[in-house]
């Protein structure tokens, strides 16, 4: 008999270490309470269409192959991949447009032609700086157990200072481009990136820099859409034995008698499912309340980002859009002081617009046709106050309204019907997503500790582990990967430390796929 693990929702993390310890032999279920597996991979209808309405980058496919290796497999052969060559479009008031590219080179002519020779250079130290930045990072904190400030020093190496300074530990975002750029149009792009864990740029860790890196080393777009990948995901690890319960919903973690350790779950079905590992993949602020304990506090630390995003078909005209664009405000400052200072909906907000048929290459035209109606994803920041706040139409409808005259003013005319447009608003958010408020990015990276402070896969009780956007390592498809993986490899490190057998797993921890597995990339 299998030593089963019971796992707690089927994002991306939950997905990851089903398959983590699927494949090493274990026996696996899990809980999800939507109809399908994805987490915040989910799809909208809109018009008769079905469009992604979560995540829409895909980077780091190094998590993704290092993941399906255990299975005998990769990314690639399970599903269809594309790598952007325009990783990114930007527009700005009057339709003034930067593309960054895949290529350093050619982005930094594209930087060149923008901006001047001077800013080009600064763009070339910048990439230069945030691929170190990157690579110190990549094994010592991204995908490890969660260090404390010790612990990474000794990782990278307290013999050599240079490289722990390059970290710019103490440094906020914001300031630390103005060292790289003097044209404020680029300040504004690069610290867009502390956006993509759900934080300001003024207040976020100058370490995010990495995240150009990142995207230089690969994006790519999949087909059938995002939330495609969940759905292999799910199907990779049917094929190793894992059995999932969807539309049903954890009530509670079940403590044994001593009221320290796990023992198993109880569903919304008043079915008990007995485990002496459960892997909570939800977000830790709604962890206590399946405990039966009192809320704890959070510390100070304030919540990430939430959004408006609204999904729908429509006919763009003006500027050419790629596959991802971004349209900026005017005023960058305001817009998070809106959000984070007074949560309040920002009203000259920053637009990011997915162009759902069009690929990420140079021409960018509409796989649907010139002037067809196309599936457009628009977003823009919003305070994760969904727990205390309901929006109401006439709020929605000013959001809209503030999104379509920003990107008019930066050259785009898109018109969605707001009769068959679906919008997420923070107060769904907060019901997808108890706990949060509508945050989708757990607690923001604000200060120089925020990485530190994320919890580790341990969890408070014996055989409790955490996985998700809200734990470590961080927030965004990949690391929410990476959090499912480590946690599977944590749990499975504690038993053996404490000798417990996995009766029932296979010798040497991998397994054969179902003879009849369909691994066709095309489904």
């Amino acid at each position: 008999m299998k030593e089963t693990v019971a796992i707690i929702g089927a994002g991306m993390g939950g997905l990851s270490a089903a398959i983590t310890l699927a494949a090493a032999g274990f026996g696996v279920t899990v809980i999800e309470a939507a109809q399908e597996p994805g987490g915040k991979l989910r799809q909208v209808s809109s018009g008769g269409r079905l469009l992604d309405a979560g995540p829409t980058v895909l980077t780091m496919k190094w998590v993704f192959d290092d993941l399906l290796s255990r299975c005998g497999t990769s990314l690639a052969d399970e599903i269809g991949l594309d790598k952007c060559d325009v990783i990114g479009r930007h527009y700005w008031q009057g339709g003034q447009q930067l593309d960054l590219f895949a290529d350093v080179a050619e982005s930094r002519r594209a930087v060149a032609d923008f901006a001047g020779a001077r800013e080009a250079a600064g763009f070339q130290r910048f990439a230069e700086d945030s691929a170190r930045v990157y690579q110190l990072l990549e094994r010592s904190f991204i995908d490890a157990s969660r260090p404390n400030p010790i612990s990474l020093s000794a990782r990278i190496g307290l013999h050599r200072p240079n490289a722990l300074l390059a970290l710019k530990p103490f440094s906020a975002l914001w300031p630390t481009l103005e060292s790289y750029f003097s044209d404020r149009r680029l300040i504004q792009l690069f610290g867009r990136y502390a956006t993509y864990c759900g934080s300001s740029p003024y207040l976020a860790p100058a370490t995010l820099m990495l995240v150009a890196h990142v995207e230089q080393a690969g994006v790519w777009t999949v087909k059938g859409g995002m939330h495609a990948l969940a759905r292999r995901m799910a199907d990779i690890a049917r094929d190793f034995g894992v059995e999932f319960h969807f539309d049903e919903k954890v009530a509670s973690i079940d403590k044994d008698g001593s009221g320290k350790a796990v023992r198993g779950v109880t569903t919304d079905r008043e079915r008990h499912i007995p485990a002496q590992n459960v892997i909570y993949n939800g977000d830790v602020a709604a962890l206590s309340h399946l405990l039966g304990d009192a809320p704890s506090p959070r510390g100070g630390q304030q919540r990430s980002l939430s959004a408006l995003v609204a999904c729908g078909v429509a006919s763009p005209t003006g500027v050419p859009l790629s596959h991802h664009t971004v349209f900026f405000s005017e005023n960058y400052g305001e817009e998070f002081d809106a959000v984070f200072g007074r949560s309040l909906p920002p009203d000259d907000p920053t637009v990011y617009v997915c162009a759902q048929d069009r690929p990420a290459q140079r021409d960018g035209s509409s796989a649907v046709g010139s002037g067809a109606a196309e599936r457009i994803y628009c977003l823009m920041n919003m305070p994760a106050n969904g727990d205390s706040h309901g929006y109401s139409k006439s709020e929605v409808d000013r959001c809209l309204s503030s999104m379509e005259r920003r990107l008019r003013r930066n050259g785009l005319r898109l018109d969605l019907d707001r009769q068959t447009t679906a919008i997420t608003t923070p107060d769904r958010f907060a019901k997808l997503y108890p706990g949060t408020g509508g945050a989708l990015y757990g607690m923001a990276s604000h200060g120089w500790m925020a990485s530190f402070s994320r919890p580790a896969a341990r969890g408070p009780l014996g055989g409790l582990y955490l996985a998700g956007g809200s734990v470590h390592p961080g927030p965004g498809v990949p690391m929410a990967a990476l959090s499912g993986k480590i946690a599977a490899e944590r749990l499975m490190a504690d038993m053996a430390l404490h000798g417990r057998s996995r009766r029932g797993a296979i010798t040497g921890g991998m397994r054969m796929r179902s003879a009849t597995a369909d691994v066709s990339p095309s489904r």
